[in-house]
């Protein structure tokens, strides 16, 4: 899910930090990367691991983004550019609801395998996210949320596509 992590991310992100300098370019990939990460993995060895939501959708995976943040950057700038990153990657964990998935959590904590996705095969598996209608009520929310933001943000604009390309910010205040 693509446009519900990402926007249900920057939602989230704007409205609980409120930093309206916050680069959403760093955060809306720290909202895809455990997707991006898992995702071919699992469905390239889905036999062998049973699902998709593997390392990256782990609090030890979350952790590691983490440290490499803080152990890769200073204090200051640089760092408050990375943090968004590390953020998203652990919203994105909230949004997928992982505290249900407790093996995939807590790996390798609690035993070397992951949640078993359901589906007895990666087609069906793919076939079963593809056609289930939470999926695209999710997406349909985050797409409303992004588009909603864009008009705000006049990304129609190339001003405003410039300032979010170049600064990863919108100039749209968080409202109280």
């Amino acid at each position: 899910m693509i446009l519900w992590h990402a926007g249900a991310t920057i939602a989230l992100a704007r409205y609980t930090f409120r930093d309206e300098r916050m680069d959403l370019r760093f955060l809306v990939f720290g909202a895809l990367l455990p997707d991006l990460v898992d995702t071919p993995i699992g469905l390239v060895f889905y036999e062998a691991l049973g699902g998709v939501r593997l390392f990256a959708h782990s609090l030890l995976g979350a952790g590691l983004v983490m440290l490499a943040v803080v152990a890769s950057t200073r204090r200051g700038r640089p760092r408050k550019r990375w943090m968004p990153v590390a953020i998203g990657v652990l919203i994105h964990l909230l949004l997928d609801a992982m505290w249900a998935s407790a093996e995939t959590l807590w790996w390798p904590f609690l035993g070397l395998d992951f949640t078993a996705a359901g589906a007895s095969t990666a087609g069906r598996y793919v076939t079963g996210v593809l056609t289930d209608w939470r999926v695209w009520l999710l997406e349909a929310a985050g797409a409303s949320y992004l588009i909603l933001l864009a008009r705000k943000a006049k990304l129609s604009s190339p001003e405003g596509r410039a300032r979010l390309l170049s600064t990863g910010t919108i100039g749209v205040p968080i409202g109280r």
